[in-house]
């Protein structure tokens, strides 16, 4: 069955099954939030050819990794998710069970931190386009910034990056020749699909924040895009240690280091935390967190963003992370 098939309506009477029946219906969401917290709003727009295509992510990642992207932002602020609203431009020859199927990878999601869909709209388009926004709250003296980063601060981050790109190396290349264990090679492919957006960070960065200054973002758009915005807002510099970043000798096992290393820095989509903070409370978050979770290089007063080896030293460029319109 098709779209066109049901019209218009016929497919808002199914999708608003995956919405709290108390909520929607109006022209609008009504929703309550504690009056000492902040109201935090972010937009993300997933578009069929340049985010997900039928070759590498089926209709349930689709609408994880639409709903990952915004949590994971509301992650990086600082705030718990209260809602999403999800905007649909779609093709009417697109089936309706396509849909459904990326509303279940949506709720799926949703459902780890009980968060509900309370609205939205669709319209035809011969593109599939997804834009989700996420509401979210927080305490004044809890929100993240990226323009607090200073001298002596170190970088921690909460996991491994690279995984994604490799993931979707795979997905792209499924014939490729590397002996890579099928647990493992699930393992990369799961990282792309279905990526963990680190709300549950939040809870360890509470006792921090109530003394010190936390600054951070997401890596949506990779590791190195993340450590220059950070730098730019609080107009300092950094310097990474190479042998500190996680992921990259696993990868390297099966592609060559300079892949790897491109992988890691700039592959993106892995939506782990990047924060700066004190080097104190820094190892006790790391050690909190886990192994994956590592600290990886320290904030300067020179506004350079370096890569530190045994033998060289490699400046970063934001020329090669992801941008639209390159």
């Amino acid at each position: 069955m098709k779209i066109k098939d049901i019209g218009e309506q016929g497919l808002l009477k199914k999708l608003q099954g995956f919405c709290p029946h108390d909520i929607i219906g109006d022209d609008g969401a009504v929703l309550g939030i504690d009056p000492q917290q902040q109201l935090v709003v972010t937009t993300d727009v997933l578009v069929d050819g340049v985010h997900f295509s039928d070759t590498t992510t089926p209709p349930e990642s689709v609408g994880w990794r639409a709903i990952a992207a915004n949590l994971s932002d509301l992650a990086a602020m600082g705030a718990t998710p209260l809602g999403v609203t999800v905007g649909l431009a779609l093709p009417g020859k697109l089936s309706v069970d396509w849909v459904e199927r990326l509303y279940q990878g949506m709720r799926q999601l949703l459902a780890q931190s009980n968060t509900p869909i309370v609205g939205g709209d669709i319209c035809r388009s011969q593109v599939i386009t997804i834009s989700i926004t996420a509401l979210g709250q927080a305490s004044p003296n809890h929100i993240i910034k990226r323009s607090t980063a200073q001298p002596g601060n170190v970088i921690v981050t909460t996991g491994y990056h690279g995984m994604s790109r490799t993931g979707l190396e795979l997905l792209l290349n499924p014939h490729l020749e590397v002996e890579m264990s099928p647990e493992t090679r699930h393992r990369f492919i799961h990282a792309h699909q279905y990526p963990q957006p680190r709300l549950d960070v939040l809870p360890h960065l509470g006792e921090i924040m109530a003394k010190d200054t936390i600054t951070g973002m997401d890596s949506s758009d990779g590791l190195g895009d993340a450590l220059m915005q950070i730098c730019a807002m609080s107009q300092v510099g950094a310097q990474i240690q190479l042998s500190q970043l996680p992921c990259l000798s696993m990868i390297s096992q099966w592609f060559n280091c300079e892949q790897a290393l491109n992988w890691v820095l700039y592959g993106g989509e892995d939506f782990e935390l990047v924060l700066c903070l004190a080097e104190e409370k820094a190892k006790k978050l790391v050690t909190a967190l886990g192994k994956e979770a590592k600290i990886i290089g320290k904030i300067i007063e020179e506004q350079s963003v370096t890569l530190i080896d045994e033998n060289q030293q490699k400046s970063l460029s934001f020329a090669k992370t992801f941008q639209h319109f390159s």
